[in-house]
C-alpha cells in the first residue's frame, strides 16, 4: 500500500477506498482461480523449495504490480493494495518468495508515479522498502507459524501489523525539509481505512488459500481411497472361486454364482470346493456390516470355514470349530450368517448346516420350496455354540438356489421388499433353465422391482443343478 498527502475532500478519500476494495476483489478472484487450477495442482506436486519460491514470488510480484497499476495517484504518490502480493508470496513460499515478490513489485513502483516533489520521492522510497520488508517478514512468520496464520484472527492480526509497519516506515522516512510533518499528515488522514482494507484482504486471501488447500487434500485423499477400493475390489473378487460354464469339471452338476456388492467391496461371499474326490462343499454367507471392515472379516470367514470343513470329516464339528475360531480376536464384534452344504456327487446326499442364514430354495419337480428347517446360531456371535447337521436327498434334475438377504430385502422407492413371494414366483418358471439363466432371471426381477432405487445391501446368489452320477444314466 502507498500513501501520500491527501489534500482532497472526503469524497476523494471515499473514491480511493472504493477503488482499493474493487482492486482487492479482482486480486482475490485471480488468486482463487490460479490456486484452484489443475496447473497449480500439478505444480505443487514438486518438492523443490526453490521452485515454490520462484513461482509464488513471481505471482506475488505480478499481483503487486496489478495493485499498483490499479491504484490512484494523488500529489505524486500512489494509493493501492500492492502489499497483498508480497504478503501472499511470503505466506505461501517463505521469505525467499516474499523477497522476490517485494523486489518485483518494488522495482515496478520505482518507475511509476510522479516524483516531482521531495515528498513524492520519499513516499516512493518508503513504499519500496516497506513492500520488500513485508514480503520477507510474512515469509519468516509463515515458516514459524504457518498453521496459526491459516486461522482468520491470526491472519488479520498479521495483516494489521504489516500495515502498521508500513505506516511507521512512512513516518520515519517521509520528512521533507519544506514540510517535516508530511508523513504524520499522511498517516492521520488515511491510515485506518487502508490498514483495514489490506488486513482484511490478507485475511480473506489466507482463508481462501487454506480452503483451497483443504479441498485439494480432500480430493487427493478421495482419489487415494478410490484407488485402494479398486484394488480391494480386485483382491476380493480373486478370493472367490472362478465359476465358469464347465466348473467344477464334473458331469454330475452345473454351478453358477454371482456377487454384487452394494459398495466397492462387501461382506457377502460364496465358496465352492472339493472335500475328497466325490464330495463337493459350497457356502453362501453374509458378514454383518458393509465396506472395508466387512470385506476383511469376509476373507477371514471364508478361509476359516473352508479349512475347518476340509480338516474335520463331520460337518457339525467343522462348523463348531470354525465358529470358535471366528469368535476369538473378534474385537470388531462382527458376525456371519452362512449356509454350508456338502454334496455327495454319487448319491445326491446333501449334508448341510444353516447358521442364521436365509433358507435356500429347492426346485424339485418344477416346484420351488424354501428349506426352512431349524437354524443354528450365527457364526462369530458366541463361542461354544454346537451346530446340528441336517440331511437332504437331491434327485436328478433338482436345483438348489442359495442367496443372501440382499435378494429378498431389495427395496423399491416405496420401500417395498422384493420378498420371498416374488422370489418364489420368479423361480416357478425355472424348472428347465440352467443355473446361469436362473441367476439372470432373478437379477432381472430384482432390478425391475427396485426400478432404479439405490442398492443398500450386497446381493449374492449361487445355484446348483444336480445331474446325478454316471451310474444313474
Amino acid at each position: 500500500m502507498f500513501f501520500a498527502p491527501v489534500v482532497g475532500s472526503t469524497a476523494s478519500l471515499s473514491q480511493f477506498f472504493t477503488n482499493m476494495i474493487g482492486t482487492l476483489a479482482v486480486i482475490l478472484v485471480i488468486a482463487a482461480f490460479i490456486g484452484g487450477s489443475e496447473l497449480m495442482a500439478k505444480f505443487l506436486k514438486t518438492k523443490e523449495n526453490w521452485k515454490y519460491a520462484i513461482f509464488f514470488g513471481i505471482l506475488g510480484g505480478l499481483l503487486g504490480i496489478y495493485g499498483t497499476m490499479s491504484g490512484l495517484e494523488l500529489n505524486g504518490a500512489i494509493i493501492s493494495v500492492r502489499d497483498i502480493g508480497p504478503m501472499l508470496a511470503g505466506f505461501t513460499s517463505g521469505p525467499i518468495g516474499g523477497l522476490i515478490a517485494g523486489v518485483i513489485a518494488g522495482v515496478h513502483r520505482l518507475f511509476v508515479g510522479s516524483k516531482a516533489t521531495e515528498t513524492a520521492q520519499l513516499v516512493t522510497y518508503a513504499c519500496i522498502i516497506a513492500t520488500v520488508c513485508i514480503g520477507v517478514m510474512c515469509g519468516i512468520l509463515s515458516r514459524k507459524f504457518h498453521e496459526k496464520l491459516k486461522k482468520p484472527w491470526w491472519a488479520l492480526l498479521t495483516g494489521v501489523m504489516m500495515e502498521i509497519f508500513h505506516l511507521s516506515l512512512v513516518l520515519l522516512i517521509v520528512r521533507p525539509q519544506d514540510d517535516p510533518g508530511a508523513g504524520f499528515e499522511i498517516v492521520k488522514t488515511i491510515a485506518l481505512p487502508f490498514i483495514l482494507v489490506n488486513a482484511v484482504g490478507f485475511t480473506l486471501m489466507i482463508t481462501m488459500i487454506a480452503y483451497i488447500e483443504k479441498q485439494r487434500k480432500i480430493t487427493l485423499e478421495r482419489s487415494r481411497l478410490k484407488t485402494e477400493l479398486e484394488v480391494a475390489t480386485v483382491i476380493q473378487r480373486s478370493l472367490l472361486p472362478p465359476i465358469t460354464e464347465n466348473y467344477p469339471g464334473r458331469t454330475e452338476l452345473n454351478i453358477a454364482a454371482s456377487m454384487d456388492p452394494a459398495k466397492e467391496v462387501g461382506g457377502d461371499f460364496y465358496d465352492v470346493f472339493f472335500v475328497g474326490k466325490e464330495r463337493l462343499a459350497f457356502v453362501v454367507a453374509d458378514v454383518s456390516g458393509k465396506g472395508i471392515p466387512a470385506a476383511l472379516f469376509m476373507a477371514t470367514s471364508k478361509t476359516t470355514i473352508q479349512n475347518c470343513v476340509r480338516d474335520y470329516p463331520a460337518l457339525a464339528e467343522a462348523i463348531t470349530v470354525a465358529n470358535d475360531s471366528l469368535c476369538r480376536n473378534n474385537t470388531a464384534q462382527m458376525f456371519v450368517t452362512a449356509w454350508i452344504g456338502v454334496l455327495d456327487l454319487l448319491t445326491g446326499t446333501l449334508n448341510f448346516i444353516c447358521a442364521g442364514h436365509n433358507p435356500p430354495v429347492l426346485l424339485s419337480d418344477g416346484k420351488p420350496e424354501f428349506i426352512k428347517r431349524r437354524s443354528g446360531f450365527v457364526l462369530a456371535g458366541m463361542e461354544g455354540i454346537p451346530y446340528r447337521e441336517q440331511t437332504l436327498k437331491l434327485k436328478k434334475g433338482d436345483r438348489l438356489f442359495l442367496y443372501t438377504d440382499g435378494v429378498t430385502e431389495a427395496e423399491n422407492e416405496a420401500h417395498e421388499l422384493f420378498g420371498e413371494e416374488r422370489l418364489a414366483a420368479c423361480l416357478e418358471t425355472a424348472s428347465d433353465k440352467t443355473p446361469d439363466e436362473i441367476l439372470s432371471d432373478v437379477k432381472a426381477a430384482i432390478d425391475a422391482h427396485v426400478d432404479g432405487a439405490d442398492q443398500f445391501d450386497d446381493i449374492t446368489m449361487l445355484c446348483i443343478r444336480y445331474l446325478g452320477s454316471e451310474s444313474d444314466a
